[in-house]
């Protein structure tokens, strides 16, 4: 062991062997551990830095100038760890005795740079994030050459070792040792079947300078807008990527301003443990954690479960010509999936590398950082990105049983988490209805695409959208698992949003400055006669009613429903279907569409609401058959009572749910009844079957009616005046319910 550019500190420290778990940087009061895994580095330093604000105050002191772009201080102290003492098994470890957790830290890894044959990229110039870092503080300057472990050249074979050194440009990790009062917080336990998610860019909603937070695009700004989602009536919120990303990675530029664009969605984790540090408010020293924990106890406050999108397919750091930042240059063969030629990565991520999730030490990684977010953070759950690739062993192909999967599903702290698959990857495998395990809910495109149609007007779309409504049987059932484990959706992140879904019949991708190329080709959109903006006062009508549809249908399905944030107001992207890169007012929510789009918002929450006031729209087991000691749960008619149309040239579909009728002991009672969604051009008369003795129907919703009678306020729904027939408008849907 050596140390090297710190007399001064080596003079307060004592360096001890220290114990190799747990892995990161422990604070104890005596001093501070440090754990790192690399199997293949031959050697391992630990580098130490002053705090950022530290260093920054010592130099105005100095009078010696540093403004906001000055580099980050260089180390006070760099460790070289001795195997013999401070190597046990993979995991190198050394005790600072001494040291004060104001200080930040780095690694360096020292070994071979051979990419072929065996896949290591070793480079002792390249300073190293802590995989197991709770927080960072730097310059996040990402992009730049200096980060590269070579001197790239022509050709993949062409590369020398690179002697740059990449500490003026890196990020380094902070030692957290305060502890969060979460003043009594504990965990929601909202049941999967009564949630209503709701899916929300931290940054994008409130970035707008409409939205009039004090804290725009910060953990702090959406705590100052809790109220418009306990409004909303929304059961909890998932969080886009909020662990630290390379926003700087997009070589793209905007066609039209030639400014370069970043990566805004932030898919492209770099640090697993770390909340990122610009949705903090609070610069100074892991404002971010602080920040964040705030957050999860003002959202538990409001009744709001917190579920985080994590990525765990892929890094940061790219294909083979990308930075070296953290996985690549402290054990490249373990932490990636690399090609049979191992200079190359496997990439089902479609972003050039695929994280090797199961190699038994990744397992550990990914487990340690789930339990980290709920033990310390207390998020509720989690939805996992292009989480097919979790099933595929190091080689690519896929498992059978995927021990990671099966191990997330049945580890006792994340027991009683929900657990979300985004069930397929970029390589062409998907997994919907058939993803591993039982515990798994999964985001479900056959519910999305096979409404889009419907609404639309398709043809052939009857017998699988009432299959969606009822809670997709077809993809659940046969697997053991429940209408809940569907996560139906009309819109997400990825994709149009619900207002461009009936304004656009083809994505705008053009600021993307791809040439259109990126984005999904197959929406299932229509425009409804005009592409993009109009003034057309009917057009405008038939959108409004058409969205107003998809939301209806979404809300009366058995299943989890999902919201995009800005739907409830019918937020556009301009028809951008893939507006990863476009942090602007692409993206950001206009908060003045509250006011401009209230009746849109009245009927969101008054939807949502009515979802959650009847438990038959929430129901724990799928529909059963009638028998002869109780009736149908649900019934399904067409234009006649008992006649379903399930012809190809149908578009019309109806069904009355019994609320009285369910086979389950424990299932709550419930008023009955009676939807009917005309899909059609043309006006339909539907017959009604007899409500329950002492019972008349009233009509809750109509999306063809004008604000406020498209959704009527509780205790005020309307009593039909015809009893046996309801004239359903062209592209519409109804609600009906048997009350006095």
């Amino acid at each position: 062991m050596a140390i090297e550019r710190g007399p001064d500190l080596a003079r307060r420290i004592l360096v001890e062997d220290g114990r190799p778990l747990p892995l990161g940087a422990t604070v104890s009061p005596d001093g501070i551990n440090f754990s790192i895994f690399s199997r293949h580095a031959t050697g391992v330093t630990l580098v130490l830095f002053p705090e950022q604000a530290e260093w920054r105050e010592e130099r105005a002191r100095r009078a010696s100038g540093g403004g906001p772009d000055e580099p980050l201080p260089p180390p006070v102290a760099e460790i070289h760890l001795d195997p013999e003492v401070h190597r046990t098994g993979d995991i190198w470890h050394v005790f600072i005795r001494g040291l004060e957790p104001r200080f930040n830290y780095a690694w360096r890894a020292d070994g071979p740079f051979r990419p072929r044959p065996d896949g290591l990229r070793f480079n002792r110039h390249k300073l190293l994030l802590d995989p197991y870092a709770r927080a960072l503080e730097g310059p996040f300057d990402w992009d730049s050459l200096d980060l590269l472990a070579y001197e790239p050249g022509p050709l993949p074979d062409d590369m020398t070792w690179s002697t740059a050194d990449s500490t003026p440009r890196m990020a380094r990790c902070v030692i957290l040792d305060d502890r969060a009062d979460w003043e009594g917080d504990r965990p929601l336990g909202v049941p999967l079947k009564d949630s209503i998610i709701y899916e929300l860019h931290v940054r994008g909603f409130t970035r707008h300078p409409s939205s009039g937070v004090e804290h725009p695009g910060t953990f702090r700004g959406l705590i100052e807008k809790i109220p418009h989602l306990r409004a909303l009536g929304i059961t909890a919120v998932e969080l886009m990527p909020i662990c630290e990303f390379n926003e700087s990675e997009n070589v793209c530029r905007d066609p039209v301003t030639g400014e370069r664009l970043r990566n805004y969605w932030g898919y492209s984790s770099i640090a697993f443990f770390a909340p990122k540090a610009s949705y903090a408010a609070d610069g100074r020293r892991a404002g971010a954690v602080r920040e964040f924990q705030e957050l999860v106890k003002a959202l538990h406050r409001a009744g709001i479960e917190v579920i985080l999108d994590v990525v765990f397919n892929h890094t940061a750091e790219g294909d083979q010509f990308g930075p070296t930042l953290s996985f690549r240059g402290l054990d490249n063969p373990i932490y990636y999936m690399l090609a049979e030629d191992r200079r190359f990565y496997r990439n089902f991520s479609g972003c050039g590398n695929t994280i090797n999730c199961n190699h038994p030490f990744v397992r550990e990684f990914v487990l340690d950082c789930l339990r980290y977010w709920v033990i310390d953070m207390h998020v509720d759950g989690f939805r996992f990105d292009l989480a097919s690739i979790l099933g595929r062993a190091q080689d690519g192909s896929v498992l059978a049983n995927p021990p990671l999967i099966e191990r997330i599903a049945e580890d006792p702290i994340l027991s009683k988490t929900k657990i979300i698959a985004e069930a397929w990857d970029a390589a062409g495998l998907f997994q919907v209805g058939s993803f591993p395990g039982t515990r798994w809910a999964e985001w479900n495109a056959h519910f999305r695409d096979d409404v889009r149609r419907f609404v639309r007007g398709d043809p052939e779309l009857v017998p699988a959208i009432a299959t969606r409504i009822a809670g997709s049987s077809d993809l659940y059932e046969h697997g053991g698992r429940q209408p809940y484990h569907s996560i139906n959706f009309m819109t997400s992140h990825d994709g149009f949003t619900l207002a461009d879904l009936v304004a656009y019949n083809r994505k705008h991708n053009d600021r993307n400055g791809e040439g259109n190329r990126d984005g999904h080709d197959a929406n299932w959109s229509w425009n409804c006669g005009v592409e993009g903006p109009t003034q057309d006062p009917s057009i405008i009508a038939l959108r409004r009613k058409q969205a107003k549809d998809f939301f209806a249908i979404l809300m009366v399905s058995q299943g989890v429903p999902m919201i995009l944030m800005g739907d409830e107001v019918l937020r556009t992207q301009r028809g951008n279907n893939n507006a990863y890169c476009q942090d602007n007012e692409t993206s950001w929510f206009d908060w003045r569409a509250c006011d401009e789009n209230a009746d849109f918002l009245r009927f969101a929450r008054l939807a949502i609401a009515f979802r959650r006031a009847h438990p038959i729209l929430r129901r724990e087991r799928f529909f059963s058959a009638p028998e002869d000691d109780h009736p149908a749960e649900i019934a399904w008619h067409g234009l006649k009572l008992d006649e379903p149309d399930w012809s190809p040239e149908s578009h019309w579909i109806a069904f009355h749910l019994a609320g009285k009728a369910s086979a389950d002991p424990e299932a709550e009672e419930d008023s009955d009844l009676y939807i009917i969604l005309n899909a059609h051009w043309e006006d339909q008369i539907f017959e009604l079957p007899p409500p329950p003795a002492g019972l008349r129907w009233h009509r809750v919703a109509d999306t063809s009616f004008p604000s406020p009678r498209d959704f009527i306020e509780p205790g005020s729904e309307e009593p039909l005046a015809d009893a046996e027939t309801y004239h359903a408008a062209p592209r519409s849907s109804v609600i009906l319910i048997a009350k006095p």
